[in-house]
């Protein structure tokens, strides 16, 4: 399966092109977080296409603290099955892949590579947990929805959750490595015609005059 980039409007332009308008519609408008998925397997090989894009969008200091463990096997998704909470359980094991994503308290350790003009950061951080806990949050969750576009732009529907015991998944899958799970997101391609589970209706969203100001 080939995928290519689509062009961008001009710089100060308000006019999209179709294509651009069509791209934006499927990765906002018309996606919905899906329940339930087709069968069809999805292959690793996609997510790492998905986050060579991703790894181009901005973060705090560039400090890229986003970390993912793809979850794909029949024996890894029972091991994480055990930690879903039961709302969530069924249809995690029932998904083709699942995607950890986490962050990494020690993200500084690349500051070298990510931020070489912020000579000595990573030694000014190395004493400091809080603040790089800090700083992980939120630019992993940042990383996070970048992640969820990405995904939909490849064609994947996705199912993000945060009912599961992270304690329980990050001692099961990051033992090794010390991340954090912050979010879980189911993955597959759509789901059956006749899965009258596999969306909910369309809830409401909020305009920008509700939930934007211009100042």
């Amino acid at each position: 399966m080939t995928y290519e980039r689509k062009l961008m409007p001009e710089s100060g332009s308000t006019d999209l092109s179709i294509s651009t308008r069509e791209m934006l519609d499927a990765i906002f408008a018309n996606a919905h977080t899906t329940n339930t998925f087709s069968d069809d397997a999805v292959d690793p090989a996609l997510i790492a296409q998905a986050y060579e894009d991703v790894r181009w969008a901005p973060t705090a200091m560039n400090s890229q603290p986003m970390r993912l463990t793809v979850v794909h096997t029949p024996a890894a998704k029972q091991q994480l099955g055990l930690q879903m909470k039961p709302g969530n359980r069924d249809k995690t094991l029932a998904a083709p892949l699942t995607i950890i994503a986490a962050w990494d308290p020690n993200w500084h350790d690349h500051l070298p590579h990510l931020a070489p003009h912020r000579d000595g950061a990573r030694e000014k951080l190395d004493p400091d947990l809080a603040v790089r806990e800090k700083m992980a949050k939120v630019s992993s969750h940042l990383q996070i929805g970048y992640l969820i576009v990405a995904l939909r732009a490849h064609g994947l529907h996705v199912g993000p959750m945060t009912g599961f015991n992270a304690a329980g998944v990050d001692e099961e899958f990051h033992a090794d490595n010390g991340w954090k799970t912050a979010v879980m997101i189911n993955v597959g391609w759509g789901p059956n015609d006749d899965d009258v589970n596999a969306v909910r209706d369309r809830a409401g969203r909020l305009s920008f005059d509700d939930a934007c100001q211009v100042v």
